[in-house]
């Protein structure tokens, strides 16, 4: 027995980064925990939730609603990640492999929304 969207090689891969992400953010500064750290917490975390969101008892409009979500936090992990790499609490090379991670998942949930409507 599983939930539809457990299935979903989009939430699967969300739920991956997330957990990179969380890891990242442990190693921010103490003064950034209720700024960049939570920020990008809450925007990775947001990912895979509207996923699973989007993918219960939803018509395909629904559906796609809560999808872009995922894309608009994808957007704003991604605009963290930049700011994380401007105050130099990421390395050049971790920002790239995220920042490749994040692409690819873009263009996966861009593929899935096409496919839904």
């Amino acid at each position: 027995m599983s939930f539809k969207f457990e299935k979903l090689i989009i939430w699967q891969k969300a739920m991956d980064l997330g957990e990179e992400i969380h890891d990242l953010s442990k190693k921010f500064p103490k003064e950034e925990i209720y700024n960049l750290t939570s920020q990008i917490r809450r925007a990775t975390d947001s990912i895979a939730l509207n996923i699973a969101e989007g993918s219960i008892g939803q018509s395909n409009p629904e559906q796609a609603r809560f999808i872009g979500y995922a894309l608009r936090s994808l957007a704003e992990l991604v605009t963290c990640l930049y700011k994380a790499k401007r105050r130099k609490y990421i390395e050049d090379l971790e920002f790239e492999k995220l920042y490749s991670e994040c692409f690819n998942l873009m263009n996966m949930i861009i593929g899935f929304k096409k496919a839904i409507k």
